[in-house]
C-alpha cells in the first residue's frame, strides 16, 4: 500500500515555538510545507474599539498592553499623534528622556527576540544571559515608572515625572546576606543616570558573549543561513519594517529618513543584512542592540547637563502639580476634571509613527471635536510580517518553520488588536 505523504498538521497554539496564540495549519508533503496558513483571532482584544470610547489621555496604557515587550515605544507612537492634533510642544529634555526610552525598549525586545529565538533553535544559555541584562533595565522602567512592564510613562506634551535622583536599593534578607547585598547595591548608589551608564558600559562585552556563542556556532548557522530569503523588492511589496526589512538590505529606518524627537542629533548607525535570510536579520538585531547602546550613552550625557521641565506647562491638558492642588482647590478640581473627562481635541486627523523594535508602529487618529477619538487606527509592524509567513516557509522543513516565526518577533497583542 502506498505511503500517504500529503497531510495537514496543526502548529500551535499549543506549541511552546508558536509564540502566543499563532494558529498555523500547515499543509506537509512528508516534512516539507507546501502551504503554511496563519490563523489569528484567538486573542482578540478590540484595542482600537474600547480606545475610541474613552478619554484620550485614558488610553495610554491600553498601548503598553499591545506588544508588550515593546512598551514604552507603543506609548510614543500614539502621545506623538495627540501632539501632532493638539499642536503641542514637547520639552527638549523630555524629549531625550523619550528617545532614551525608546532605546532601552529596543534592548528590551532584542533581548527578549533573541533569547526565545535562540531557545526555540535548541541554545538554552543566551536566554539565561538575556534574562539576565533585562533585569537591569526592567529596573530602570520601575524606577521612573512604578511599573516594570506596562510603563504608562509617556503623556502628551512630555512624559509623566523627571529622572529619580537615586535607585531603589535591595536591603538583607533571609535570602540574601550583607555580602549578596553590599554586591547587588554596588552600582546602585548613584541616580538612574548613572546606574544606566554603568550598564552601557558593561552591555558591548555581554553582547560579545551572545556572539561567542551564536554567530559562528555551526549548529545556529545550519539553522538559520539560507533560511526563509526575502529579496530586497520582494520586503517591500509585503510591506516589511524594522529589521525584517534592513535584513533584506534596504536601508530604511525612520529615526534617519524621517526623524522624530532628537534623532537628527544623534549619531548612530543603521545595519543591514545582505542575504536576506534568518541569519541576516539576528546580525541585524543583534548590531541595532549596540547602536541603542550608543544612542542612550549620548542621552546620559545630555540630560545630566541640561536640567529643565520634562512636560508642557498648557494645563489644558497637562494636570496641575501635587503642590498645586495641595494649595489651590481650583487646581484639585481640574485635575479630576482631567483624569475623568479628559480634553477636547481640535476636529482632523493625523498619523504619527516611530521606529518599533519591530518595525513602523504607527497610530491613525481621526478626531471630531470631542473628548474622545472617532476613529483610531493602529499600524502594527507584526501584522505584515505574518501575512507573508506561507511565502517564507514554502519548501522548508518543519523545523525550519520555528527559526522562521523566530525570527519575523511577533507578538500577537499587536496583531491581533
Amino acid at each position: 500500500m502506498a505511503e500517504i505523504r500529503n497531510y495537514t498538521m496543526n502548529f500551535g497554539p499549543q506549541h511552546p515555538a508558536a509564540h502566543g496564540v499563532l494558529r498555523l495549519v500547515l499543509e506537509l508533503d512528508g516534512e516539507v510545507i507546501e502551504r503554511a496558513d496563519p490563523h489569528i483571532g484567538l486573542l482578540h482584544r478590540a484595542t482600537e474599539k474600547l480606545a475610541e470610547t474613552k478619554p484620550y489621555n485614558q488610553s495610554i496604557p491600553y498601548m503598553d498592553r499591545l506588544d508588550y515587550v515593546s512598551m514604552m515605544a507603543n506609548e510614543h507612537a500614539y502621545v506623538m499623534a495627540l501632539e501632532k492634533l493638539l499642536q503641542v510642544e514637547v520639552p527638549i529634555r523630555a524629549q531625550y528622556i523619550r528617545v532614551m526610552f525608546d532605546e532601552i525598549t529596543r534592548i528590551l525586545n532584542h533581548l527578549l527576540w533573541l533569547g526565545a529565538h535562540a531557545l526555540d533553535i535548541g541554545a538554552m544559555t543566551v536566554f539565561l544571559y538575556a534574562f539576565r541584562e533585562r533585569e537591569d533595565l526592567m529596573d530602570a522602567y520601575e524606577a521612573v515608572s512604578g511599573a516594570r512592564m506596562h510603563a504608562s510613562y509617556y503623556r502628551v506634551g512630555g512624559v509623566y515625572r523627571d529622572l529619580p535622583d537615586s535607585m531603589p536599593r535591595y536591603s538583607v534578607s533571609r535570602w540574601h546576606n550583607e555580602q549578596d547585598v553590599a554586591r547587588m547595591n554596588a552600582n546602585r548608589g548613584g541616580s538612574l543616570l548613572d546606574f544606566l551608564a554603568d550598564f552601557c558600559a558593561r552591555f558591548p562585552g555581554y553582547i560579545d558573549d551572545y556572539e561567542t556563542l551564536l554567530t559562528d556556532n555551526r549548529i545556529w548557522k545550519q539553522r538559520t543561513v539560507g533560511i526563509g530569503v526575502v529579496s530586497p523588492e520582494r520586503a517591500l511589496q509585503l510591506g516589511f519594517t524594522g529589521p525584517m526589512l534592513r535584513g533584506s538590505g534596504v536601508e530604511w529606518d525612520l529615526r534617519k529618513k524621517q526623524p522624530y524627537e532628537v534623532y537628527d542629533k544623534l549619531d548612530f548607525d543603521i545595519p543591514v543584512g545582505v542575504q536576506g535570510d534568518c541569519y541576516d536579520r539576528y546580525l541585524v538585531r543583534v548590531e541595532e542592540m549596540r547602536q541603542s547602546n550608543r544612542i542612550v550613552a549620548q542621552c546620559i550625557d545630555w540630560l545630566r547637563a541640561n536640567p529643565g521641565p520634562v512636560i508642557a506647562a498648557d494645563h489644558k491638558i497637562v494636570p496641575p502639580s501635587r503642590a498645586e492642588m495641595k494649595a489651590d482647590m481650583e487646581a484639585l478640581i481640574h485635575h479630576f476634571k482631567l483624569f475623568t473627562e479628559g480634553y477636547s481635541v481640535p476636529e482632523g486627523e493625523a498619523y504619527a509613527a516611530v521606529e518599533h523594535p519591530k518595525g513602523e508602529f504607527g497610530i491613525y487618529l481621526m478626531s471630531d471635536g470631542a473628548n474622545k477619538p472617532f476613529r483610531l487606527k493602529i499600524r502594527a509592524p507584526g501584522f505584515a510580517h505574518l501575512a507573508a509567513l506561507d511565502e517564507m516557509t514554502r519548501g522548508h522543513m518543519i523545523a525550519d518553520v520555528v527559526a522562521i516565526i523566530g525570527t519575523q518577533d511577533i507578538v500577537f497583542g499587536e496583531i491581533d488588536r
